[in-house]
């Protein structure tokens, strides 16, 4: 009876230790999972921080080229808008010369 005891004990010492163990190790695997989460939601976010730093950035380069290339195409119909006026004006002046003395009886 004493051996029978001792086997059925040992036996419930051989089987429940692992299961205790394994709880335990399951334990540690949630909280590595936990970490593991954890890290990658912040290894996200700065990648989605620098992202939006890099378009931000990409925004402001295209809108200063846009007011650059604004400025510079103004400038030339400025110029062009100045040469056709200069040139319309003397045109007329040259008109008037030639007709200023034949308008008069």
């Amino acid at each position: 009876m004493r051996r029978f005891f001792t086997i059925i004990g040992t036996s419930i010492l051989a089987v429940g230790l692992p299961v205790g163990l394994a709880a335990q190790g399951a334990k540690e695997d949630v909280k590595d999972a936990g970490r593991a989460t954890k890290k990658a939601a912040k290894k996200t976010g700065k990648a989605v921080k620098n992202g939006a730093e890099d378009v931000g950035e990409g925004a402001e380069k295209g809108a200063k080229a846009t007011g650059r290339a604004a400025k510079k195409g103004g400038k030339a119909v400025k110029d062009t808008t100045k040469k056709g006026v200069h040139g319309a004006a003397s045109g007329t002046e040259k008109a008037a010369d030639k007709v200023r003395g034949k308008t008069e009886p």
